[in-house]
């Protein structure tokens, strides 16, 4: 009975230390309602509002009760409404659409005479969960539409062309996207411990006054890190590109351009954390409760479209969100640096934010 008590006694002790800590008290439920909350709102393949464009050459009454079906479905938003097939390209590259309809000159003509009657999807296969999800949709909507029409005959038969993953195989929207958010991992960790390493050690003081300028003690924590992670990336490149045989489209210096930037608002975002952690305990911590908002906010899984408003908003303070967009666009697509020259504007931006940050907490936040 004794050793029960103890044990007990042992027990409310550390329960109290953990929550008379405000600390503590914030690790403890934080983390588990915030990743809740992302993991409903961020994390769905629902698609609710799938942009579309149309191409419609027929002009005619059948071919407006179909697009009457789709807009009216609660799912499809026009976004756009052709007048070339030029125009394709433009509208799924910038991302504007998920998928364009092509509806043939002669579509009522085909139906009226009892033959097939051809509907071209062109999905955005760089998202290839909710671009056959899109498809599905498109099908059903077919389907009911076919079922409606008088005097049987073959009726309408989508032709679906998906572009950059012809067979809408998941790996290859996974995959490009992991040369980033997998090197972040290591670089955010490794960054953030670098600090809160020299101040459990107890050197951190003696680093100040050091003839060092706080930007020179800041490029000296942030070129190792980021050697990290472009080294973790190459190895992460040439799996996908030579085991996995993913074909890269794109150029290999702008990907490494891109990496290179991303790579330095990350390590921005770890040195901001180290500075303002005390122990590397602490930043540790701080660390796995950023990561897995960073991962959920990025598109890694779930297109940033398919979230509410103000989690979108969010994402652009999101440095995996640009780092994977011009991983994926370089990879899959072959963009060239005009493309996706405006994703590295808001990488740069955190990284002139956040490493001037850290520095000014090298010096200033001695404790």
């Amino acid at each position: 009975m004794a050793t029960l008590a103890q044990l007990g006694a042992l027990i409310l002790k550390e329960l109290l230390a953990l929550i008379k800590e405000p600390s503590s008290r914030i690790i403890l439920f934080a983390p588990a309602l915030m990743q809740a909350l992302l993991f409903g709102y961020g994390a769905t393949y629902d698609l609710k509002h799938v942009p579309y464009a149309v191409h419609d050459q027929s002009r005619s009454a059948a071919s407006t009760e179909l697009l009457a079906r789709l807009d009216g479905s609660g799912v499809f938003e026009r976004a756009a409404t052709l007048t070339s097939s030029r125009q394709i390209a433009a509208q799924i590259n910038a991302g504007k659409v998920l998928m364009v309809i092509s509806i043939p000159a002669d579509f009522q003509d085909q139906l009226a005479a009892g033959r097939r009657a051809p509907l071209q999807v062109i999905l955005d296969g760089r998202n290839s969960s909710t671009a056959s999800a899109a498809s599905a949709y498109v099908g059903a909507i077919v389907a009911s539409y076919n079922a409606s029409l008088a005097g049987g005959g073959q009726g309408v038969a989508i032709e679906r062309r998906a572009w950059y993953n012809p067979n809408l195989e998941s790996r290859w929207l996974l995959m490009p996207g992991l040369i980033a958010a997998l090197s972040m991992v290591q670089t955010l960790l490794i960054s953030a411990l670098s600090v809160a390493r020299e101040r459990e050690q107890g050197t951190f003081d003696q680093l100040l006054v050091t003839p060092l300028t706080p930007m020179l003690i800041l490029i000296g924590k942030a070129l190792p890190a980021i050697l990290v992670g472009l080294l973790q990336s190459s190895i992460i490149f040439l799996i996908i590109r030579f085991w996995f045989q993913i074909p890269m489209n794109g150029s290999v210096g702008l990907l490494y351009l891109g990496l290179l930037s991303f790579n330095i608002a990350v390590v921005g975002v770890g040195l901001s954390i180290s500075a303002l952690s005390t122990s590397m305990q602490q930043a540790m911590l701080y660390t796995f409760l950023v990561i897995m908002p960073l991962m959920l906010l990025s598109g890694l899984l779930t297109p940033v479209r398919n979230m509410p408003e103000p989690l979108q908003i969010a994402t652009y303070a999101n440095p995996l969100r640009f780092g994977m967009s011009i991983v994926r666009s370089v990879y899959l697509e072959g963009a060239g640096l005009q493309e996706v020259g405006l994703e590295f504007i808001p990488l740069l931006a955190l990284a002139v934010v956040t490493l001037p940050l850290a520095a000014w907490l090298f010096r200033n936040r001695m404790y």
